[in-house]
């Protein structure tokens, strides 16, 4: 029989995934013998690198039970130590122009920006 720890310790690696894709999480609960996860994330492209973190833990994962939906809107993203414009747009797009910056390299650590939709 599924034990909800064991099924939350297994997929414990796609957790950071969704932090840094700013995901809000509704259930992550047992379902039967699956790990029920539902959340919410702001584009297809946030969906797909979860999607790409849960098969890496788990290619056929039959023991989770998902439901990932993009909803559209802002969302926020903390500065984290060596972070730099280019870097953070490499995952999303439009961020100067989204937060008035006219030199995109003069952000500092805390330092929270609006990531378009």
């Amino acid at each position: 029989m599924a034990d909800l720890e064991q099924l939350q310790q297994k997929y414990q690696p796609v957790l950071p995934t969704l932090e840094i894709e700013v995901a809000r999480v509704t259930d992550l609960s047992l379902a039967g013998e699956q790990l029920a996860l539902s959340s919410t994330v702001v584009s297809k492209t946030s969906k797909n690198r979860v999607w790409d973190n849960i098969k890496s833990v788990a290619p056929s994962f039959a023991d989770l039970k998902h439901d990932i939906q993009v909803v559209a809107g802002e969302q926020l993203y903390s500065v984290q130590p060596g972070d730099n414009l280019s870097n953070v747009s490499q995952y999303f797009y439009g961020i100067a122009k989204a937060n008035g910056l006219d030199n995109p390299d003069k952000i500092k650590v805390g330092h929270k920006l609006t990531i378009p939709a």
